[in-house]
């Protein structure tokens, strides 16, 4: 898709924002997925709670959410179900360290793109992100 031609060459249109939600409770997991996230050239904006995401302006423009399971306060499945009560459709990736086939079916059935176990690796993780960013 183009934009328009300029001295003889057609600029192409700029490719859409992606914003890209990561939350967990753990700072340096949150730092290290800020900069893994950043790294493959995504923007990024981190959150310590499923609240502090909630009362945010990002909801609206987030394209993808990676987010941990288990926080004190609203748990990461809490905020998949409270964002498909309020009408926001965002592709979500869960993380967690402590892998339980119950909590896993429950985010499936929600809707979940994938649930990842801690620590990934980078090449799973930008598997699954490409997905999401086609859902949305």
């Amino acid at each position: 898709m183009l934009l328009g031609q300029r001295g003889g060459f057609q600029l192409p249109l700029a490719r859409p924002l992606r914003m890209i939600a990561t939350i967990d409770d753990d700072d340096s997991v949150r730092k290290a997925m800020t900069s893994l996230l950043r790294s493959l050239g995504h923007s990024v904006v981190a959150f310590d709670s499923a609240e502090a995401f909630l009362d945010s302006d990002q909801v609206s423009t987030t394209t993808c959410l990676i987010t941990d399971v288990q926080m004190p306060g609203m748990s990461g499945l809490d905020l998949q179900k409270r964002l498909i009560a309020d009408g926001h459709r965002i592709p979500v990736i869960f993380l967690t360290g402590h892998p339980d086939e119950t909590v896993r079916s429950r985010a499936f059935k929600a809707g979940a793109l994938a649930f990842l176990s801690k620590p990934l690796g980078q090449q799973g993780l930008a598997e699954h992100l490409e997905k999401a960013l086609k859902v949305k």
